[in-house]
Protein backbone atom coordinates (compact mmCIF):
# COMPACT_ATOMS: atom_id res chain seq x y z
CA UNK A 1 0.00 0.00 0.00
CA UNK A 2 3.04 2.49 0.62
CA UNK A 3 4.82 1.41 -2.77
CA UNK A 4 0.73 2.80 -4.50
CA UNK A 5 0.79 5.47 -2.01
CA UNK A 6 4.22 6.89 -2.73
CA UNK A 7 4.02 5.90 -6.50
CA UNK A 8 0.72 8.38 -7.05
CA UNK A 9 2.16 11.33 -5.15
CA UNK A 10 5.65 11.37 -6.64
CA UNK A 11 3.84 13.28 -9.56
CA UNK A 12 2.19 15.52 -7.48
CA UNK A 13 5.20 16.73 -5.72
CA UNK A 14 6.07 17.98 -8.87
CA UNK A 15 2.71 20.60 -9.15
CA UNK A 16 4.37 23.59 -7.65
CA UNK A 17 6.69 23.62 -10.89
CA UNK A 18 3.88 23.15 -13.05
CA UNK A 19 2.42 26.33 -11.40
CA UNK A 20 5.56 28.13 -11.92
CA UNK A 21 5.66 27.07 -15.49
CA UNK A 22 1.80 28.77 -15.81
CA UNK A 23 3.21 31.72 -13.64
CA UNK A 24 5.96 32.41 -16.32
CA UNK A 25 3.76 31.93 -19.37
CA UNK A 26 1.03 33.88 -18.18
CA UNK A 27 3.34 36.67 -17.43
CA UNK A 28 4.62 36.31 -20.99
CA UNK A 29 1.26 36.30 -22.43
CA UNK A 30 1.17 40.08 -21.35
CA UNK A 31 1.25 42.89 -24.73
CA UNK A 32 4.64 44.50 -24.89
CA UNK A 33 2.90 47.43 -23.45
CA UNK A 34 1.21 45.72 -20.37
CA UNK A 35 4.46 43.47 -19.41
CA UNK A 36 6.24 47.08 -19.29
CA UNK A 37 3.79 49.15 -17.41
CA UNK A 38 3.91 46.18 -14.92
CA UNK A 39 7.51 46.49 -14.40
CA UNK A 40 7.24 50.29 -14.01
CA UNK A 41 4.79 50.09 -11.02
CA UNK A 42 7.15 48.00 -9.78
CA UNK A 43 9.97 49.81 -9.97
CA UNK A 44 8.33 52.74 -8.68
CA UNK A 45 7.27 51.14 -5.85
CA UNK A 46 10.78 49.56 -4.81
CA UNK A 47 12.06 53.89 -5.44
CA UNK A 48 9.25 55.63 -2.88
CA UNK A 49 9.99 52.82 -0.39
CA UNK A 50 13.48 52.86 -0.69
CA UNK A 51 13.14 56.75 -1.20
CA UNK A 52 10.66 56.61 2.56
CA UNK A 53 13.26 54.26 4.22
CA UNK A 54 16.41 56.01 4.01
CA UNK A 55 14.25 59.36 4.31
CA UNK A 56 15.85 61.07 0.97
CA UNK A 57 12.49 63.14 0.32
CA UNK A 58 12.55 62.99 -3.56
CA UNK A 59 11.07 65.53 -5.41
CA UNK A 60 8.79 63.76 -7.96
CA UNK A 61 11.36 64.36 -11.17
CA UNK A 62 13.93 62.53 -8.70
CA UNK A 63 11.53 59.44 -8.22
CA UNK A 64 10.90 59.71 -12.02
CA UNK A 65 15.22 59.39 -12.71
CA UNK A 66 15.62 56.77 -10.50
CA UNK A 67 12.91 54.77 -12.01
CA UNK A 68 14.06 55.23 -15.52
CA UNK A 69 17.55 54.32 -13.69
CA UNK A 70 16.11 50.92 -12.47
CA UNK A 71 13.49 50.10 -14.89
CA UNK A 72 15.48 47.55 -16.73
CA UNK A 73 17.37 46.00 -13.73
CA UNK A 74 13.95 45.33 -11.79
CA UNK A 75 12.59 43.48 -15.25
CA UNK A 76 15.61 40.99 -14.87
CA UNK A 77 15.61 40.51 -11.31
CA UNK A 78 12.13 39.64 -12.23
CA UNK A 79 12.81 37.29 -14.82
CA UNK A 80 15.89 35.73 -12.37
CA UNK A 81 13.40 35.12 -9.57
CA UNK A 82 10.71 33.38 -11.59
CA UNK A 83 13.49 30.94 -12.84
CA UNK A 84 15.01 31.00 -9.21
CA UNK A 85 11.66 29.51 -7.88
CA UNK A 86 11.02 27.48 -10.60
CA UNK A 87 14.43 25.74 -10.18
CA UNK A 88 13.88 25.28 -6.69
CA UNK A 89 10.04 23.26 -7.54
CA UNK A 90 12.20 21.48 -10.12
CA UNK A 91 15.48 20.59 -8.44
CA UNK A 92 13.70 19.55 -4.67
CA UNK A 93 11.65 16.97 -5.80
CA UNK A 94 14.20 15.11 -7.88
CA UNK A 95 16.70 15.60 -4.90
CA UNK A 96 14.11 14.26 -2.62
CA UNK A 97 13.56 11.05 -5.00
CA UNK A 98 17.62 10.55 -5.00
CA UNK A 99 18.42 12.66 -8.02
CA UNK A 100 22.12 14.25 -6.47
CA UNK A 101 25.06 15.91 -7.47
CA UNK A 102 26.03 16.96 -11.25
CA UNK A 103 23.37 14.59 -12.50
CA UNK A 104 20.86 17.19 -10.49
CA UNK A 105 22.29 20.59 -11.92
CA UNK A 106 22.48 18.89 -15.26
CA UNK A 107 18.75 17.43 -15.13
CA UNK A 108 16.57 20.32 -13.56
CA UNK A 109 19.10 23.03 -15.53
CA UNK A 110 17.98 21.37 -18.82
CA UNK A 111 14.85 21.74 -17.39
CA UNK A 112 14.67 25.09 -16.85
CA UNK A 113 16.46 25.79 -19.97
CA UNK A 114 13.90 24.34 -21.98
CA UNK A 115 11.14 26.58 -20.27
CA UNK A 116 13.17 29.42 -20.95
CA UNK A 117 13.47 28.87 -24.43
CA UNK A 118 9.63 27.51 -24.79
CA UNK A 119 8.99 30.75 -23.16
CA UNK A 120 11.19 33.00 -24.80
CA UNK A 121 9.83 31.28 -28.58
CA UNK A 122 6.51 31.83 -27.30
CA UNK A 123 6.97 35.77 -26.39
CA UNK A 124 7.63 35.88 -30.28
CA UNK A 125 3.83 35.85 -30.95
CA UNK A 126 3.24 38.55 -28.17
CA UNK A 127 2.62 42.08 -29.78
CA UNK A 128 5.14 43.93 -28.51
CA UNK A 129 7.23 41.30 -27.34
CA UNK A 130 9.95 39.38 -28.46
CA UNK A 131 12.62 36.42 -27.88
CA UNK A 132 15.98 37.11 -26.53
CA UNK A 133 18.71 35.25 -25.91
CA UNK A 134 20.12 38.01 -23.08
CA UNK A 135 16.72 36.80 -21.21
CA UNK A 136 17.50 32.93 -21.11
CA UNK A 137 21.01 33.39 -20.23
CA UNK A 138 19.47 35.68 -17.39
CA UNK A 139 16.83 33.23 -16.57
CA UNK A 140 19.42 30.50 -16.56
CA UNK A 141 21.56 32.53 -13.91
CA UNK A 142 18.57 32.33 -11.66
CA UNK A 143 17.74 29.33 -12.67
CA UNK A 144 21.34 27.30 -11.26
CA UNK A 145 21.15 29.46 -8.39
CA UNK A 146 17.59 28.23 -7.45
CA UNK A 147 19.63 24.72 -7.77
CA UNK A 148 22.48 25.59 -5.63
CA UNK A 149 20.28 26.61 -3.00
CA UNK A 150 17.85 23.38 -3.15
CA UNK A 151 21.53 20.98 -2.90
CA UNK A 152 23.06 23.28 -0.09
CA UNK A 153 19.94 23.47 2.05
CA UNK A 154 19.37 19.67 1.68
CA UNK A 155 22.68 18.83 1.75
CA UNK A 156 22.87 21.20 5.27
CA UNK A 157 19.24 19.36 6.68
CA UNK A 158 20.55 16.02 6.17
CA UNK A 159 23.98 16.10 7.69
CA UNK A 160 22.56 14.88 10.92
CA UNK A 161 20.87 12.35 9.31
CA UNK A 162 24.05 10.70 7.69
CA UNK A 163 26.12 11.29 10.67
CA UNK A 164 23.59 8.93 12.59
CA UNK A 165 23.95 6.68 10.28
CA UNK A 166 27.79 6.82 9.59
CA UNK A 167 27.44 6.18 13.71
CA UNK A 168 24.98 3.97 13.83
CA UNK A 169 27.44 1.46 11.02
CA UNK A 170 30.41 2.04 13.09
CA UNK A 171 28.82 0.95 16.20
CA UNK A 172 27.30 -2.42 14.08
CA UNK A 173 30.98 -2.71 12.82
CA UNK A 174 32.55 -3.02 16.30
Amino acid sequence: MKQVLLFLLKPLSFLPAVLMVYIIFSFSSMDGASSSNLSYYVTKEIVTIGGEIFDKNWSDYEIEVRIEKYHGYVRKLAHMAEYFFLAVAIAFPFYVYGLRGFPLLIVAGLLCLGVASLDEIYQGSIVGRGPSKKDVAIDMIGSFAGIIVVRIVCWTALSGSRRRARKAARVRNK
